[in-house]
């Protein structure tokens, strides 16, 4: 009985010795250990790109491109921009026979086309009648497109006038583009020989009114910085011309129209039309159509 419990005794007193004999034992040892000086380490000769941190891939680790089928890495295909590809494009914005109040009938015609990159483009621009037969002004321009700004562009070129009177040729100058809420506008001033100068501005307007019915407003303005009596224009505000056509879209590149034009011829102008036997403002009835390609 006392032998048991002096074991029991025993025991108890080593569980409470052992733990403060191997601190002490740590610290001794601790002590005995050389202080570290990490101020004195040579870092610039560690070599930390061979420092293996655990994070490297096994040598049999699976190939990335392993179910590339062969592709490398780059472009996809199909997804290239197409801004620096060359389009081209043809518009006949009118044709159309026309009938006036006064019983005068003819032909008209406005086209345009052209051919480019999304920044660059030349365009060919042609506007011009016939009236009894007989070929009416007729205005041609080639010009030189760049894009500035979204939606919009500025031209340079050159125009030339014939039909009415003796040829005319213009250096021109102008911007085009659409304006807030979808008009197109066209502002283009021109330079001509003898100290001739001249500004023409135009402006429609597509109103939808039905998924295939398009109401179309247009309406011009040319004004001349000298008169030009072989050609029969006068100086400043020589004519202003607004049309109102009604469009039926047979497809998005084809539709015929009906609707109504004026014309208005001001200042000297209209007393050079009047010497002339005609009419300085009229009204005509027009029918026609209108495609691209």
């Amino acid at each position: 009985m006392r032998s048991a419990a002096a074991t029991f005794a025993g025991v108890i007193a080593l569980a409470l010795i052992a733990p403060a004999t191997a601190e002490a034992q740590a610290v001794e040892s601790a002590s005995a250990m050389p202080a570290m000086d990490h101020g004195a380490m040579d870092h610039s000769k560690m070599d930390h790109g061979n420092m293996d941190h655990g994070t490297s891939a096994p040598p049999d680790a699976r190939d990335p491109d392993a179910y590339a089928d062969g592709l490398d890495h780059g472009p996809m295909q199909g997804m290239d921009m197409a801004d620096d590809e060359v389009h081209a494009q043809l518009l006949f914005d009118k044709l159309e026979a026309f009938r006036s109040r006064h019983g005068e009938h003819g032909q008209a015609f406005e086209a345009q086309a052209w051919v480019g990159t999304d920044l660059n483009k030349l365009w060919l621009k042609s506007e011009g009648e016939r009236v009894g037969g007989r070929l009416g002004a007729t205005r041609t321009e080639a010009l030189f497109d760049r894009a500035v700004a979204p939606y919009w562009s500025l031209q340079a070129g050159v125009r030339q006038d014939s039909g009415e009177g003796p040829g005319r040729t213009w250096a021109a100058f102008g911007v085009q583009g659409l304006a807030p809420y979808g008009f197109d506008v066209e502002a283009t001033a021109y330079v001509g020989n003898a100290g001739r100068t001249a500004l023409r501005l135009q402006t429609r307007y597509e109103l939808l009114l039905a998924q295939r019915w398009v109401l179309e407003p247009e309406v011009e303005v040319n004004v001349y910085g000298r008169s030009d009596p072989e050609r029969g224009i006068g100086s400043g505000v020589s004519s202003i011309e607004a049309g109102l056509r009604l469009h039926y879209e047979i497809t998005r590149k084809v539709a015929p129209y009906v609707g109504i034009a004026w014309s208005g011829k001001f200042g000297g102008t209209a007393s050079m039309a009047r010497a002339a036997g005609h009419a300085p403002r009229e009204t005509r009835i027009v029918a026609g159509i209108r495609f691209w390609l």
